[in-house]
C-alpha cells in the first residue's frame, strides 16, 4: 500500500509540472522547463545556461551566463512549440509574452485536459498492478483482500479527483482573460 501512495504521489507530482509548463496570460519561469539548449555540443536544460526572472507580468528576462551561448539560446526559444520571439539585448534575452487568441486558448485547454488524463491513465496502470498484488497473495484471506481493495479503490479515487482539480484550475487559468 506505501509503494502504491509514493507511486501515486509521483504520478500527481508529475502532472502538476507538466501542467505548469502550459503557456497561460501570464509569464512563469515554468513555461521554459522543457527547452533544451545546445551548449558545446550537448542539450542541456535552459535553465542551466541562463537565470530566469519576471520582471512584468507578462514578460521573461533571460540573463545568460556564458555570452557564446545566447544564439544557441535564441534558436532554442524559436524551436520551442511556445511561439515565442526573443529579442536579444546584451547578455540578455527578453521573452515578451503575446495576449493569448480564443483558438489558442481552447488548444491549451485541451493540451491540459490531455494532461491530466495521462495522469490518470498511469493512476489507473497503478491500481492495477495494485489489484493484481493483493490476488497473488493467497496467504491472506478473502475478507482481508476485499478490504485492501477498496482501500486502494479509495486512494486512486482520491488521487484522480486531485488531478481533475489541477485540470481544472489550470483550464481556468487559461481561459481568463
Amino acid at each position: 500500500m506505501q509503494e502504491l501512495k509514493e507511486q501515486i504521489e509521483k504520478a500527481i507530482a508529475n502532472t502538476k509540472r507538466n501542467l505548469a509548463t502550459l503557456r497561460t496570460g501570464r509569464a512563469n519561469p515554468d513555461l521554459l522547463a522543457r527547452i533544451q539548449v545546445d551548449y558545446y555540443g550537448s542539450m542541456v536544460p535552459l535553465k542551466q545556461v541562463a537565470a530566469i526572472s519576471v520582471p512584468e507580468s507578462t514578460t521573461l528576462m533571460l540573463n545568460v551566463f556564458d555570452r557564446s551561448a545566447i544564439q544557441a539560446v535564441e534558436r532554442a526559444i524559436h524551436t520551442s512549440d511556445l511561439g515565442l520571439s526573443p529579442r536579444v539585448e546584451g547578455q540578455t534575452v527578453i521573452l515578451k509574452l503575446p495576449q493569448l487568441t480564443e483558438d489558442r486558448r481552447k488548444e491549451l485547454v485541451k493540451i491540459a485536459r490531455k494532461t491530466g488524463e495521462e495522469g490518470k491513465v498511469a493512476l489507473r496502470n497503478y491500481r492495477r498492478d495494485a489489484l493484481e498484488r493483493i490476488k497473488k497473495d493467497k496467504d491472506a484471506p478473502e475478507d482481508q483482500q476485499k478490504k485492501l481493495q477498496d482501500q486502494v479503490q479509495k486512494t486512486v479515487d482520491d488521487a484522480v479527483s486531485q488531478i481533475d482539480k489541477l485540470v481544472l484550475d489550470k483550464e481556468t487559468e487559461i481561459s481568463h482573460i
